[in-house]
């Protein structure tokens, strides 16, 4: 397997270049992620423990809740699942969209090798993989390689482009798990635009190293770049970025 390291992400000066709009949704983003959070713990639950509720007992690689989460408004998915003993996360979130929450003129990478991936109305694009710790909290972000979560594969300008149509709302298991992924989303919309962009270059160095090989497929290449994150100290980023701009106006 290629060792893949943990990106670092210079908050101050990747958020001080956004405009106060992105920052004011990534703001708002923060304080849903925060009240939904708090809503679940009121509970005595957290996001993952939602996904694994009534599901039966708990395995390695199985998709949970069983039939995956799709919202059929905006064609938006997840899956909670657990396989990286050694990373120090309980399990992730995979994130996709399906072909029908695509804009048109959206096309997969060229692809000349064997393997089938879906297409047409099957195709869907994984944005990234949130890790969980023990508590149910958020804690890392990562990309994978196309065979890792059968996705179809597109560039990373598309797939960025295609974040804002990631929207889970009102759909089994958990309206307050749904609302709280889809607020990680944009809260960290620029750690996952870095990750994405990333995951490209990793994948072409990784094709140049070894040529002849089918790069989508190869086992050795999983997971293609990762970040820590948090969300307390990126509340605490997004709100100084705008207290700045504010001081400058």
């Amino acid at each position: 397997m290629m060792t893949i390291q943990n990106m670092q992400f210079e908050t101050a000066q990747h958020l001080g270049v956004l405009p106060r709009s992105r920052l004011e949704q990534m703001a708002e983003a923060g304080r849903t992620v925060k009240e939904m959070l708090r809503v679940l713990n009121k509970s005595s639950q957290n996001m993952v423990g939602q996904c694994l509720a009534n599901q039966g007992t708990f395995y390695e690689l199985d998709h949970y809740p069983k039939g995956d989460v799709y919202d059929d408004q905006t064609h938006s998915q997840y899956y909670y699942h657990a396989h990286r003993p050694d990373s120090g996360e309980h399990g992730h979130f995979h994130t996709f969209l399906r072909a029908a929450g695509m804009p048109k003129g959206i096309k997969p990478v060229p692809y000349k090798g064997k393997a089938k991936r879906p297409e047409g109305k099957d195709a869907l694009t994984h944005f990234v993989a949130v890790s969980m710790d023990r508590p149910g909290n958020p804690i890392g972000l990562f990309t994978t390689n196309r065979w890792v979560t059968d996705e179809t594969f597109y560039a990373a300008e598309d797939v960025i482009a295609l974040l804002d149509h990631y929207e889970m709302d009102l759909t089994y298991p958990c309206l307050a798990t749904n609302r709280a992924l889809s607020a990680v989303m944009r809260l960290f919309r620029p750690q996952i635009e870095k990750l994405l962009i990333e995951r490209d270059k990793t994948m072409k160095s990784w094709a140049a190293m070894k040529p002849g090989i089918d790069v989508y497929e190869d086992r050795d290449l999983e997971v293609t770049s990762m970040m820590d994150i948090s969300i307390d100290r990126q509340i605490a980023a997004v709100e100084k970025a705008l207290a700045d701009l504010r001081n400058v106006a």
